[in-house]
């Protein structure tokens, strides 16, 4: 969950906005979509299943539709297929519900941390997660895009930044409330997102140079 699903929104909109201006955040915006939708869905279904709880494929569909997430993107999937415009006042209004996001997902991570030794299998966890997520991903999407299709480009440029992003908070926040490593998945967010921004730059110097 935390080596997979990356952080396109806290960490990705601010970065791409400041290396490529507003343009750049058309496509964060269309990275950032699916990999929502991939995480209440598939994301939720793993978790579940992992989870040890033996519910049945029907039960675990069954608490994705009552997500209420999942509830939100169906409403918005129906506002925007029948161009429903949303009255200003309650787009201010959920504009400044959705501000609050990010802090209340800082803080509940952040009050899950424990500054404890880890177990040597628990290091050798977090170092492959933050190595996979931060170097090894992004390298395979480079290596697709650039060098087998040929592909160039910002949004290309962007696309490889987006992968490689530090480690969802949001699908931390999941995997730790199915008691799956809490703490791994705490520490991978607490240490991936400081980490990310060195990566991020050493990503964005090579695709300047390629």
């Amino acid at each position: 969950m935390c080596a997979g699903f990356g952080n396109t929104s806290f960490v990705g909109i601010p970065v791409i906005q400041a290396l490529y201006g507003e343009e750049g955040i058309k496509t964060v915006m269309l990275v950032d979509q699916p990999n929502m939708v991939v995480l209440f869905t598939i994301g939720i279904l793993v978790s579940n299943y992992f989870s040890g709880s033996g519910d049945s494929i029907i039960i675990h569909f069954k608490k994705i539709l009552k997500m209420p997430p999942f509830i939100a993107f169906l409403a918005a999937l129906v506002v925007n297929f029948f161009s429903i415009e949303i009255p200003k006042d309650i787009d201010e209004v959920f504009f400044k519900l959705a501000s609050t996001t990010v802090p209340l997902a800082l803080i509940s991570v952040g009050s899950q941390m424990q500054w404890k030794k880890l177990e040597p299998k628990e290091n050798f966890y977090l170092f492959w997660g933050l190595l996979f997520k931060l170097i090894i991903y992004p390298l395979i999407i480079l290596i697709i895009y650039k060098f087998i299709f040929h592909q160039s480009g910002e949004m290309i440029e962007i696309s490889i930044l987006e992968a490689a992003m530090a480690p969802m908070i949001t699908a931390a926040i999941i995997a730790a409330s199915h008691n799956l490593e809490p703490k791994l998945c705490n520490l991978m967010v607490a240490i991936g997102i400081p980490v990310s921004f060195i990566t991020l730059a050493a990503w964005y110097f090579i695709l300047q140079v390629l």
